[in-house]
């Protein structure tokens, strides 16, 4: 293996202090509808925007789009006002985590899920399970509490967890049994125990995801299944020439500038065409590479907005991990991180299907605020806005209904979809950062306005204020 890289998840903080005072729903009247009227909407399965639009919710969700004045609307339904304003389905954060271990701070994994809320984040991936998940998301999905609809992989299988095929098979099954909905992997995993993994998960009709195990390689676990590859996880090995894999093969340390310098190109356009052909979804993580590899300066990064919401804690545990960071020649990593981008967008360019995520709360991600910097990065690689804006909608509807095999109708606006919107006051076709200019945000069909979810911050912020 490289030494250079990085292939595990960092280990996991939790965001600590209590949140009191979550945004209350607002109370429709005795028909349950909710209206947004006059609306200029981005539909998501389509491109571009569709002005003048009034939009229906009952039941947490979409029962009626059309043109303003041509909708029938009960008489006493919740009226909110679209006038020169943008509406677009909720964001997803498909690399997520909440808490690890058997009974965390159930105010830790409520301010998680709040702050993700206040980032106009409707869905979440988590990529690390716990039992007492499973019944989080139930509750979720009940509107017992507020937070995203959260999707939950089981604890991974690795190298430690499944050091033989038999633990492999012990492991799927018992997370198919307990209900996960995904299975996640991480490294170490061999070749032998990968195989039999892939078996017994399509007995049971689960999909994995996550990291691409050395032994096994990106060609092989594309070609058996794999579900997403996270953090674009074995790209640039994929591309490297014969030589430079003839030489991790027999055990040599390869920097980043050789690794860098021995790509093939003719791989390149090989591996992306294996990615779109196998439909494999991808979740780059770019903004958390940058920081890996980046050498931070942890101070810099600390004085940013969103650091009021993280405990001195947490902020102590990300300056340690910076400080114990890996140190390359800074145009070595320059060029590094700059392949990535070109994978990504070759990707994109190609149709591959891409989702958003960022590994939160790992190195300075603060959980949705670090989705919008993931945001930017996509945008450096060029990606366009439409192509990122379909990766956090659209592209993780269609994920859930084909690989997730649940029957959730989401990321998208129209009649029978799931009411998680997002009304922003500028269009974010036109730049990106307009996803952070929200009116208010609608999970399942209930209502958190801008105001609410202000005085969250703020009483989040005034917990962590003094350390």
């Amino acid at each position: 293996m490289m030494t250079t890289m990085k292939t595990g998840c960092l280990a996991l903080t939790m965001l600590a202090a209590a949140f009191a005072g979550i945004a209350a729903q607002t109370t429709p009247g005795s028909s349950g509808e909710t209206v947004i009227t006059n609306v200029t909407l981005l539909p998501m399965d389509r491109s571009g925007t569709v002005p003048g639009q009034t939009v229906v919710i009952r039941n947490g969700t979409i029962t009626a789009v059309g043109a303003a004045g041509s909708v029938r609307v009960a008489a006493d339904a919740t009226v909110i006002d679209g006038s020169g304003r943008y509406l677009m389905p909720g964001l997803a954060e498909m690399h997520a985590h909440v808490p690890p271990g058997a009974d965390p701070s159930r105010d830790a994994v409520e301010d998680i899920l709040f702050l993700y809320v206040a980032n106009g984040i409707t869905t979440i991936r988590g990529m690390l399970g716990s039992d007492y998940q499973i019944p989080l998301a139930n509750e979720l999905r009940r509107g017992d509490l507020l937070g995203p609809t959260f999707y939950v992989g089981a604890p991974s299988i690795n190298g430690s967890s499944a050091p033989t095929p038999a633990a492999a098979e012990a492991l799927v099954r018992a997370h198919a049994e307990a209900g996960y909905d995904l299975q996640k992997i991480h490294p170490g995993v061999s070749r032998e125990t990968w195989d039999r993994m892939v078996e017994v998960a399509a007995e049971f009709g689960l999909t994995y995801g996550g990291h691409v195990p050395a032994d096994v390689g990106l060609v092989h676990a594309i070609e058996t299944g794999m579900s997403t590859v996270d953090h674009l996880d074995g790209y640039v090995q994929a591309v490297a020439s014969d030589d430079v894999v003839a030489q991790v093969n027999t055990g040599q340390d390869i920097s980043l500038e050789g690794l860098v310098s021995g790509v093939d190109e003719a791989k390149i356009s090989e591996i992306v065409r294996l990615t779109v052909e196998h439909d494999v979804y991808v979740v780059p993580t770019m903004y958390l590479w940058e920081n890996l590899y980046g050498a931070p300066d942890a101070e810099a990064f600390l004085r940013l907005p969103e650091m009021r919401y993280v405990s001195e804690a947490q902020k102590n545990a990300w300056r340690r991990q910076a400080a114990g960071g890996p140190r390359e020649d800074p145009a070595a990593v320059r060029a590094f991180l700059d392949l990535r981008s070109r994978i990504l967008k070759e990707l994109a360019d190609a149709g591959a299907p891409i989702m958003m995520g960022t590994d939160s709360p790992q190195l300075f991600n603060v959980p949705g605020f670090a989705l919008h910097r993931e945001i930017a990065v996509m945008s450096e690689a060029g990606m366009t806005n439409q192509q990122i804006l379909e990766s956090g909608t659209v592209a993780v509807g269609n994920y859930v209904r084909d690989h997730l095999k649940i029957d959730d109708h989401f990321g998208t606006i129209a009649p029978g979809q799931r009411a998680d919107l997002v009304l922003l006051q500028s269009n974010p076709l036109e730049d990106l950062a307009n996803l952070t200019d929200r009116a208010g945000v609608m999970v399942r069909g209930r209502w958190i306005s801008r105001a609410e979810i202000d005085e969250g911050l703020a009483n989040l912020a005034a917990k962590h204020a003094g350390g």
